[in-house]
């Protein structure tokens, strides 16, 4: 399955999640139940994958997690804020970069329509 393919199935997921529960709930809440929805899709999902540093050929375990990981493939940052700003864009490409992944979907819950809250990013 490629990245594209997993990333709509994600998307739909999310939707799913943020039609049932609505904005204003805590992003754990919105992570365990999208954890949920992805499991039960027959696909591969991690959460809170720790992503260490390598620096000078030495692994820095530096407390970066990633919310979930989905195939492999796709990482998925879930937030739950008024605006999304140039910090979790870093947060999401950081983890990208880190984990040399080609896909990311950073998911903002706390909107009217999850649609708007959804950034995708292609490394």
């Amino acid at each position: 399955m490629t990245e594209n393919e997993i990333a709509s199935i994600i998307i739909g997921k999310a939707i799913a999640v943020h039609r049932e529960l609505g904005p204003g709930l805590l992003e754990s809440t919105y992570q365990e139940c999208l954890f949920y929805e992805l499991k039960n899709s027959n696909l591969l999902v991690a959460k809170e994958i720790a992503l260490p540093i390598i620096y000078k050929d030495i692994k820095l375990d530096h407390g970066y997690r990633i919310d979930l990981l989905v195939e492999n493939k796709v990482v998925i940052e879930i937030k739950t804020v008024e605006f999304l700003n140039d910090v979790h864009t870093a947060q999401i490409l950081t983890y990208m970069k880190l984990g040399n992944y080609k896909l990311g979907l950073l998911l903002n819950f706390n909107v009217k329509l999850l649609k708007e809250g959804i950034k995708r990013f292609k490394l």
